[in-house]
């Protein structure tokens, strides 16, 4: 019996990556997604994504969405707080594993198994330990289509922000970047993917500098 398994959705590249192995996955049955969301900026959290977008990724998927909304500015303490709280409510729901998009930092991976312990939920890392410079190949040769939504100034160049993530790209980024951004050098949004029923039409607005990161404004755009 296939294991009723909810996904971490970053609306970025590595989760709809993961999420693309999931669905393939005879052990698993994909419930539904679970995103994070600032409340006072009703956008994602990190990648700063419109809602709309959001929800248009979930529609064409046909999957579920749990939004989970979070305060600006938000403490561990309080996140943590309401990630338990979710975590109760899908347990009601029958829910057995959650899955992830990590890479590679095992600090990261450490801290979910840790947190899920006691919630009894497993944690599946379906992208877990594979070569990040094939692995962004794979996406985009497995028809992945995303744009460059947050920039870490401190490790790229801003200018990236914005930019279609594709061979081109990753040519560009220089032999300190990761090639799929895992130590937070920047952070997407997928537009296009093998799972998605239609791609969503986007154009990129305008760039600013906040809180340390450079954003792109990806916007939806409308027939």
């Amino acid at each position: 019996m296939p294991k009723k398994t909810m996904m971490s959705w970053s609306t970025g590249k590595d989760s709809a990556w993961a999420l693309y192995q999931l669905l393939r996955d005879p052990r698993h049955h994909v419930a539904g997604l679970f995103c994070t969301v600032n409340k006072a900026f009703s956008r994602t959290a990190m990648h700063a994504v419109r809602i709309e977008l959001l929800q248009q990724q979930a529609t064409s998927m046909g999957l579920p969405l749990d939004i989970i909304e979070i305060p600006y500015p938000c403490s561990n303490v309080e996140y943590e707080v309401i990630m338990q709280e979710f975590v109760i409510d899908i347990k009601s729901r029958g829910v057995e594993c959650f899955a992830f998009g990590d890479l590679f930092l095992e600090d990261i991976r450490d801290y979910r198994i840790e947190k899920l312990k006691g919630a009894d939920i497993e944690p599946v890392f379906p992208l877990w330990d594979q070569p990040t410079r094939r692995l962004s190949m794979d996406m985009i040769a497995g028809g992945l289509e995303a744009v460059i939504t947050c920039v870490d100034p401190k490790q790229l160049d801003g200018d990236f922000v914005g930019r279609i993530y594709n061979e081109k790209l990753l040519d560009l980024l220089p032999a300190s970047i990761d090639p799929c951004g895992e130590n937070g050098e920047f952070h997407s949004f997928v537009f296009n993917a093998p799972m998605f029923a239609n791609k969503i039409d986007i154009t990129v607005g305008e760039k600013v500098e906040r809180d340390g990161f450079v954003f792109a404004d990806i916007m939806p755009v409308h027939a």
